[in-house]
Order: C-alpha cells, then sequence, then structure tokens
C-alpha cells in the first residue's frame, strides 16, 4: 500500500507531501490540481514500465510539466516519490542539459528536446527507523544492491530519459528492486472511458475472458462477463440494482462470431437497450462496475474523477463502490463533488 506521497516542481504542484490510506478521495473545484496528483502517480508506474518520457510527452513535454509558478533559485527539476509497503522511491528529472543532445555517431545537434532528463533515482527497504539504499542513480552513474546484499554498478548504460527499473535485464541479480518495479507496474489507471456514438464501447468486441479491463474499456462486455462466470457476479448483480433499481445486466454473445454486447434491461421497456443506446453516464458506470469488482484485484487502483457524466443519484452507488473495492485494494479517485465520499 502507498503510505505517502512525495511530489514536488509538477505542473501545478510546488510542493506536497501526502499520506494516503486504504481509500482516498481527492476532492476540490476544476483547475485546483486533483488530475496533476493523479499524473504524478502514474508517472511513478509508467517510469517502471518504461514509459516515462512517453507519459510526459503526452503532456507537452517535460518543459510543460514542469513547474508552472515563479522560479526559486537553482535546478529546475521535479521530483515524484512514493512509500510502498516496506519501499521508498523517487525520481527526479529535469530539462537535457543546453548543449548536451547530440545524435549519437554523427556529432549533430538532436532534435528530442522534450524528452526528460533523469537526475536522480533512488530506493530504499524500509525496517523501521532504519533505511537500506537499494539503488542510487546519479545522472549517468548507477549502483545497484544484488541479491547477496552487496552494492554493484550497474553495467548497462541507461538512456537519460529511462528509469532504472524499466531496464532491469537480470531481476534474479537484484531481486529486491525487481520486485519494487513488479510492484509499480501493478498499479491501475483509469482516466477517462470514450463514450461517444463511435466508441468501441458500443460495439460488439470479440470477447476473451477478461479479469482487467483495459484502460479504455474496449473490452466492457467480456469483463462484465468474466466477473460473472469467475469472480463475485453476486456482487455484481447487488451493484447494478442499487444503481439502477429494476435492470438487469445482459450479456449478449452472437456465437457466430464469439462477440460481446453489453445490453441493459430497464424497467417498463419492452426490449434490452443495446450499448449503443445507453446513456452516457450509465456506460461509464458500468466501466467503473468493471475496474472495481475486478476477478484480479491490484494492490493500488486510481480513478481520475469517476463522476463524470453521472447523474447525482449514482454518486451514493459509487461511494459504495469503491468503499466495496477498497477492501481488497487501495483505491485513490480525485473528483469533483464531495457527495461522491460517502460511504
Amino acid at each position: 500500500m502507498i503510505s505517502h506521497l512525495h511530489v514536488e516542481g509538477y505542473r501545478s504542484i510546488r510542493n506536497l507531501r501526502l499520506e494516503l490510506g486504504a481509500a482516498n478521495v481527492i476532492l476540490g473545484p476544476n483547475g485546483s490540481g486533483k488530475t496533476n496528483l493523479y499524473r504524478s502517480l502514474y508517472l511513478l508506474a509508467e517510469a517502471a514500465q518504461g514509459r516515462f518520457a512517453r507519459a510526459l510527452a503526452d503532456e507537452g513535454g517535460m518543459p510543460s510539466a514542469l513547474w508552472a509558478g515563479a522560479r526559486r533559485k537553482g535546478p529546475v527539476q521535479m521530483v515524484v516519490g512514493a512509500t510502498i509497503d516496506a519501499f521508498s522511491y523517487e525520481i527526479a528529472c529535469g530539462l537535457p542539459q543546453v548543449g548536451s543532445l547530440m545524435w549519437e555517431g554523427y556529432g549533430k545537434p538532436s532534435r528530442f528536446t522534450l524528452d526528460p532528463r533523469i537526475k536522480r533515482e533512488t530506493a530504499s527497504f524500509l525496517q523501521g527507523k532504519r533505511s537500506t539504499p537499494l539503488l542510487e542513480r546519479e545522472n549517468a552513474t548507477t549502483w545497484l544492491r544484488d541479491a547477496e546484499g552487496a552494492r554493484v554498478t550497474y553495467p548497462i548504460a541507461l538512456r537519460d530519459a529511462e528509469s532504472v527499473l524499466s531496464q532491469l535485464q537480470d531481476p534474479q541479480r537484484y531481486p529486491v528492486v525487481a520486485s519494487l518495479s513488479a510492484e509499480l507496474r501493478s498499479w491501475r489507471f483509469y482516466h477517462h472511458f470514450r463514450t461517444d456514438l463511435d466508441s468501441p464501447l458500443r460495439q460488439p468486441q470479440v470477447g476473451i475472458q477478461t479479469p482487467v479491463l483495459s484502460p479504455d474499456g474496449t473490452d466492457l462486455a467480456a469483463a462484465l462477463q468474466t466477473i460473472r462466470e469467475i469472480g463475485d457476479g453476486e456482487a455484481l448483480n447487488e451493484e447494478v440494482e442499487r444503481a439502477f433499481p429494476g435492470a438487469k445486466l445482459e450479456i449478449d454473445v452472437r456465437d457466430d462470431e464469439a462477440r460481446f454486447a453489453v445490453q441493459m434491461a430497464m424497467p417498463g421497456i419492452q426490449r434490452p437497450l443495446r450499448a449503443a443506446e445507453l446513456s452516457d453516464g450509465t456506460l461509464r458506470y458500468l466501466c467503473l462496475l468493471a475496474a472495481l469488482l475486478s476477478p484480479r484485484p491490484p494492490t493500488f487502483l486510481a480513478l481520475n474523477e469517476p463522476e463524470t457524466s453521472l447523474h447525482p443519484d449514482l454518486l451514493e452507488p459509487l461511494a459504495h463502490l469503491v468503499a466495496r473495492a477498497a477492501k481488497s485494494s487501495q483505491i485513490c479517485p480525485p473528483c469533483d463533488r464531495v457527495v461522491a465520499a460517502r460511504s
């Protein structure tokens, strides 16, 4: 479980240290930094996946990710770190040094000027007040603690934008650091479910057993059917009834194509409504059900503004659903409306 989060110099967050519990609802108006807090956790997971630079590129690159307020004297950098169970991990990065980017082998200036430059990366194992360093990286120099507990220099050259955690080619040699990397990679994030008329959510999809809903919710029908077959189908029925009294969730399977489609039988309507006919809010809520009732719950799950497009009547069922999921996963949904915190 994540017990502490440290974010410094990231977009609208100047310096923040936050304690987290099993269920965490981050509340605030638009523009208050909720999404930036969510994204900081996402960056940690993406660093372990080897997608740190790509995640920052999606925000406009390193210049856009740095603190947007008044500058203090000293180096300009962004720091993101967390205490996770018995581990602490932190990564600090900044802009590439002017003149340091060269096109390798050609002696020409590189055009990749938006990539982050990881200046420092550290990991430690915590035992009470005692802290044992596991990884220390300072610019181009990196050492790790191996399986025998010895401090050894990491033999592989890392690019400026690569995390050590993403480049462990011999995890058996560094088992403790590898377990931290695996933990970060296991985190799940859901920040947007497309519900427009052309969304894949509204179309039948080839179905395979799906214990984990995809980040965009494309495999929603298969994920819901998987909950029924190998997960807590009773809980799924209870939560559907809580959110949509009298309604019944149906998964239509077209045997000739093995395509799965979501349907809802609604009170007073003579036929089930297909996914293409469901409201945006109903479809989003079904995605939240699939994510939070996963038969393979993650240690940490983050939802960015899950109440978006939901009718106010769905906020209390959503709070109940979050509280239920928090029994098996640590949950962190940034929300705009305080009613979503009820449980």
